[in-house]
């Protein structure tokens, strides 16, 4: 295979974003598991424990996120997505082997870190080693994978957990069942780990290597006996206080925490507390997750073919506008106690406009605004700042549901995303058909 032709990029993107279908399986995963396995640790009476096991990946995430920049930028983009192959094939074996509750959760936090790492390097590796008349269509191949993740962990879960009627089965389920839902993901894991020997270094990062060597004959023997990657990321880290460097960061920052805060995440959080509010039993309810994890992996298929026609920022406008709208609607339909098909509709509607629009844009823009110099350190902070947005998201939906009912609450996501849509049409740019150096010259004056 030519490492020029068009199948040898697709060939590496599709490896690359092989880290965005682990992400949206363990991210997802545990859902299913958990009725089982809070029995078998006997957790079922322990809100707080309950809360431990459900965020201690998350935490492993903001680590993952937190250290993948300048680990990125110091070794290269491969080497990182390796690590994060390695990570997501340890967790997915302990986090079903363990029978200590302790344990569960470092293997958890373990696959947490994997997450974090591989959400900041597959987008950004991916923009990197592709054209820029497909850029946007392959970092968007990395959405796609992490809906099918999550479409995955989805159906396993419905098809390892058997009749809770049943009392051999609960017992089954309680003892093993949850097991598996983890190691499923060993399968694809191992699958990423082996074809991350196969792909090439980031061009953009060799670049860099390349430009750290010249400058290093250029300094005395005293500095070469330094750490030039330590300098490197230090000045990274201070370029950010630059004036055209602050203003593309914080619109890195507000897209990545807009991106958790439009409130679209939550339904896949709590489809359970959603459904049965709208009036749906248990048997209604795991068929209307499916549905919208159906919902989320045909509309991430349009993001791939409107991405490159529409451009990135009149589709973040029609996300932000359109699930305002939605979020109005739906709230005022919990408001007036409107039950059944209409608010399925709504909910997979919403479903719909995110996965073609903000779900895979995102990760698009994020990978394309920043400098060469910095991408590595800017794109793990937005991801760090993204599931900081992830982790309060998750943690404030109950309380606000409490506080405010379900109207109250959607009614407050549509203002963020009201709120979002005028700052995207006065500072989003558009970044279609522009290749990296001719965004790094326009997004830096």
């Amino acid at each position: 295979m030519q490492e020029n032709s068009k199948g040898y990029i697709y060939f590496i993107c599709l490896v690359s974003a092989m880290g965005g279908l682990l992400f949206g399986y363990d991210w997802v995963v545990i859902g299913g598991a958990k009725p089982f396995y809070e029995l078998f640790f006997g957790i079922s009476e322990s809100p707080v424990l309950q809360g431990v096991a459900m965020s201690t990946a998350l935490v492993g995430c903001l680590v993952g996120a937190m250290v993948a920049g300048a680990a990125a930028d110091r070794y290269g983009r491969k080497p990182l997505l390796t690590t994060a192959a390695v990570l997501f094939t340890v967790s997915a074996i302990g986090t079903g082997l363990f029978n200590d509750f302790t344990m569960f959760n470092i293997a958890r936090f373990v696959g947490g870190v994997g997450i974090g790492v591989a959400s900041a390097l597959s987008p950004m590796y991916i923009a990197e080693v592709s054209p820029t008349a497909i850029r946007g269509r392959m970092v968007s191949l990395n959405q796609m994978t992490i809906v099918l993740g999550i479409l995955a962990a989805q159906v396993v879960n419905m098809l390892l957990a058997r009749d809770t009627s049943v009392v051999e089965s609960q017992a089954w389920n309680v003892a093993w069942g949850w097991r598996w839902m983890f190691w499923a993901e060993t399968v694809p894991a191992a699958l990423f780990l082996v074809m991350s020997f196969f792909i090439p270094e980031s061009p953009v990062y060799l670049k860099l290597k390349n430009v750290r060597i010249e400058e290093l004959k250029l300094k005395n023997e005293k500095m070469e006996s330094c750490s030039s990657d330590e300098k490197d990321f230090n000045s990274s880290i201070l370029q950010f206080f630059n004036s055209p460097y602050k203003k593309v960061l914080v619109l890195g920052l507000v897209i990545a925490v807009f991106q958790q805060w439009c409130g679209t995440n939550v339904i896949f959080n709590y489809a359970q507390e959603i459904f049965v509010g709208a009036g749906f039993d248990v048997d209604g309810m795991f068929i209307n997750i499916v549905i919208t994890g159906i919902a989320n992996v045909l509309f991430t298929f349009v993001a791939l073919y409107t991405i490159e026609r529409w451009g990135r920022r009149t589709l973040m406008l029609i996300g932000a506008g359109g699930l305002g709208l939605i979020y109005l609607t739906l709230g005022t339909c919990y408001f007036l106690e409107v039950k059944g098909v209409m608010m399925v509709v709504l909910v997979v509607t919403a479903i719909s406009v995110y996965a073609m629009t903000l779900g895979p844009v995102t990760w698009t823009l994020l990978a394309e605004i920043f400098p060469h110099r910095i991408r590595g350190v800017a794109m793990a902070t937005c991801t760090f700042a993204l599931w900081v947005g992830c982790c309060t998201l998750t943690f404030s939906f109950p309380s606000m549901n409490a506080a405010l009912g379900s109207s109250g609450t959607f009614w407050i996501y549509s203002a963020i995303c009201l709120c979002a849509f005028i700052f995207l049409y006065r500072r989003c740019p558009e970044t279609k058909g522009k290749s990296l150096e001719m965004l790094e010259q326009e997004l830096a004056m």
